[in-house]
């Protein structure tokens, strides 16, 4: 019983002459952020915009001919294209126009049947 009160007296006592904590300079309350911030670019952001600008060339290099395979999951061969549409042949005598951002990538060969 006597340690548990000794104890808390040297805490309290300690406590109280502690000297008071320096307050955290700007730069150090930013250094955190800033971190995490590179990190996020390098982790997240950098290559998002990277596979972006790759399908944007992807369909930037679409030519007639081309069998390709849409967001949906079909597949079909490029009869028409313009700047924001494509035409796609998906059998004998059926065609569909749906927007070029959809176009996911081109289409196997092994994969048609």
């Amino acid at each position: 019983m006597f340690f548990l009160f000794y104890n808390l007296f040297i805490s309290i006592a300690s406590a109280q002459s502690a000297p008071a904590a320096a307050k955290p300079g700007m730069g150090e309350m930013l250094f955190p952020l800033v971190v995490i911030m590179v990190v996020f670019y390098f982790l997240v952001a950098r290559p998002q915009q990277k596979k972006l600008k790759e399908q944007q060339n992807f369909l930037a290099n679409l030519k007639r001919g081309d069998s390709v395979l849409t967001t949906s999951g079909i597949f079909g061969e490029v009869v028409g294209i313009t700047d924001l549409f494509i035409t796609l042949q998906i059998s004998e005598n059926t065609k569909i126009k749906i927007l070029k951002s959809q176009i996911a990538r081109l289409a196997k060969e092994e994969t048609k049947q």
